[in-house]
């Protein structure tokens, strides 16, 4: 049985000839919550006015350390580009080589991915120099990758995130300690 537009608009009245009278601007019992206990309606309606989104506001990922950041960056990396071994051969491969088998949107994922990861370098503080080698092994793999099946080899071997990874951890050894 299907129902017309205008039983959508206006439902039908109940089988018992009268109309519902519930007109969804009140409550018809009790709000439950999760735990089964009963919520009052006063602390329910002060909990929509103090309850708010803050964009741009903080850290998403908490307040990280300096080893804690270069260690999740160390950390996708290493899942980017060699977190798995090709069975019956020593040669390591990532998802940037997994992704990458999608046409265009697989490489223009995996470039993303490597570019927030320069910028995080960055926001460590990595100079302007180490940046731009950074951004040119991220320009070399996002390119040479975007070749179908010859550039998805490329990526599994050119490695640009362990790359930026190794530039990153030798500046940072540079670096005098606070």
């Amino acid at each position: 049985m299907t129902m017309s537009d205008d039983d959508i608009l206006a439902p039908r009245k109940s089988r018992s000839g009268s109309r519902s009278r519930f007109s969804g601007t009140e409550a018809r019992g009790p709000i439950i919550d999760q735990d089964g206990r009963e919520i009052r309606p006063e602390t329910l309606e002060q909990g929509f006015r103090e309850f708010r989104f803050e964009f741009g506001q903080g850290n998403p990922f908490g307040n990280l350390t300096r080893e804690q950041r270069i260690a999740r960056l160390e950390a996708i990396a290493k899942l980017l580009d060699v977190a798995f071994i090709l069975p019956g051969t020593n040669i390591r491969y990532g998802i940037d080589g997994l992704i990458g088998l999608i046409p265009v949107v697989g490489d223009i994922i995996t470039t993303a991915i490597s570019l927030w990861l320069v910028r995080e370098a960055r926001a460590l503080g990595a100079p302007w120099y180490l940046t731009a080698r950074m951004l040119g092994n991220v320009a070399v793999d996002g390119v040479v990758g975007m070749v179908p099946l010859a550039g998805d080899a490329f990526d599994v071997m050119f490695r640009a995130n362990m790359r930026n990874m190794r530039l990153l951890r030798r500046w940072l050894d540079k670096q005098p300690r606070l």
